[in-house]
């Protein structure tokens, strides 16, 4: 998890992701964060986020993220 934090935390420095659990109905999280937080886990952890991983619930916190990540690990 702190891999993930480290990496959310490149993308977006002036968020709290150990504390927001609203990412992405609050806005925090746009579009384009989200598809740079999809290419940053693909490298990172060698998977590829399926398309039907790409909802908003999946972004809406660190948790949600890497909860996500270890779905597309397992499946």
């Amino acid at each position: 998890m702190e891999k993930l934090i480290k990496i959310l935390e490149e993308i977006k420095p002036d968020v709290d992701f150990k504390k927001e659990k609203d990412l992405a109905s609050s806005g925090i999280l746009n579009s384009l964060a989200i598809i740079s937080i999809i290419a940053a886990v693909s490298d990172e952890y060698g998977v590829q986020i399926p398309f039907t991983e790409m909802v908003p619930e999946n972004f809406e916190s660190a948790e949600a993220i890497y909860n996500m990540i270890v779905r597309v690990q397992n499946a």
